[in-house]
């Protein structure tokens, strides 16, 4: 059953390779707009999906071999090198559609502050109102609202904040993504390690297994041909 499967083994880890060699390919160029971020995480839920549908395909490839860890080693590798490249590129789309979420609100921000001005300057323009009370006494005036100035240095504190917010969120991000992936990794070491000394115990074994066997068909044939002797005399 090994013997028929290998041909279409070959084929089908070949395909994987190459798949996963093209996922794991230089990341594209920088992203220019939300519409580009937006379909680059789209098409790296796909490539991930594809990802591992390859990778479940090489674990029924490598189970028909005899070496299996060997086999599931390499594939895990080529899984981890491609999910590794699609993770740089959704990293990059998701900072672009935070820094242009950012650049809006500051858009919006100064936009506000400048009607804000321009109201101020008219109402500097066309003078206080004039009011008239009985016995020429002037009315109340309401307290006055926060100044330009002071409504701008608002949203300048706010924007500050925010920025602050995002860029210590990012950080946290990276550095979270950092520690997965050196756990990943020392973790995908210690599995490669205890396969390779798995295999090689097995190897052992089948080589000893196969030494006392050729050892007792020869104590059996030295046997038989004392037995031949015996018999002709």
């Amino acid at each position: 059953m090994r013997a028929g499967l290998k041909p279409l083994g070959e084929m089908i880890a070949a395909a994987t390779l190459a798949a996963l060699a093209a996922l794991a390919a230089p990341a594209q160029a920088q992203t220019t707009s939300v519409e580009q971020a937006n379909a680059k995480l789209e098409q790296v839920a796909k490539d991930r999906d594809a990802v591992e549908q390859e990778y479940a395909t090489s674990e029924n490839v490598c189970n028909s071999k005899f070496f299996v860890n060997n086999c599931l080693d390499k594939a895990k590798e080529k899984r981890r090198v491609a999910l590794s490249s699609l993770r740089a590129i959704e990293v990059e789309a998701e900072h672009f559609k935070r820094v242009d979420s950012v650049r809006k609100r500051d858009a919006d921000l100064a936009e506000r502050a400048r009607k804000d001005a321009d109201e101020q300057a008219q109402r500097a323009a066309h003078g206080p109102k004039q009011h008239t009370a009985p016995e020429d006494k002037p009315a109340p005036t309401r307290a006055a609202g926060p100044t330009v100035a002071e409504r701008e240095a608002g949203h300048e504190a706010k924007l500050q904040r925010q920025q602050a917010k995002d860029a210590a969120e990012a950080d946290q991000r990276a550095a979270k993504a950092a520690a997965f992936e050196r756990k990943k990794a020392e973790s995908e070491r210690r599995q490669a390690e205890v396969a390779k000394k798995k295999e090689q115990n097995a190897a052992k074994a089948a080589a000893k297994e196969a030494s006392e066997k050729k050892r007792a068909e020869a104590e059996a044939a030295a046997a038989a041909a004392a037995a031949a002797k015996a018999a002709s005399k």
